[in-house]
């Protein structure tokens, strides 16, 4: 149940937050280094250093057809046996007008942003040109630990899928 209410917490506070940080912003160009660092590198080469090194220990991720990872190496698993294994080179593109940073602050100190945004999904096929597969929501929660941002929950939501097109 704490589960829960934490994520319903989360979206409240994306929907009705006010403090979104500037793009310009140390924190924004940060964040936004690491979201890169996960999926331009991470996700998009099946880089899985990257998700090691990225990821907190307390991670979790809700997707909305995937079902629930509750562990780093439980969504690691994930990733080198489904992303790195599918019949087609996957790739995730950021939406960046969609792209927003609230910080988190505890008595005027960070220690967390939260990230929220839209990406579209790729697939690449040799020979062929790459098609839209899909496109979703994303929240973020980014937590700072010994002077490193980890990711440390995942809210992947509203997913809508395209039809492969014809050859």
């Amino acid at each position: 149940m704490k589960k829960y209410f934490l994520l319903i917490s989360l979206l409240f506070l994306v929907t009705i937050s006010n403090a979104q940080v500037e793009k310009f912003s140390e924190l924004y160009r940060t964040i936004k280094e690491k979201d890169s660092l996960l999926f331009t590198i991470g996700f998009n080469k099946c880089d899985i250093t990257q998700f090691k090194k990225l990821v907190s220990d307390e991670f979790e991720f809700f997707h909305d057809q995937g079902g629930i990872s509750q562990s780093k190496s439980e969504f690691i698993q994930s990733m080198e046996k489904r992303l790195c294994n599918l019949d087609y080179k996957p790739k995730r593109v950021l939406n960046e007008k969609s792209l927003a940073i609230f910080p988190l602050k505890n008595n005027g100190i960070l220690y967390g942003a939260i990230q929220n945004g839209v990406h579209s999904f790729y697939a690449i096929e040799k020979n062929k040109n790459e098609y839209l597969t899909s496109d979703a929501k994303f929240i973020h929660l980014w937590i700072l630990q010994d002077g490193n941002w980890r990711l440390s929950k995942v809210l992947s939501y509203d997913h809508k899928s395209f039809d492969k097109p014809n050859d």
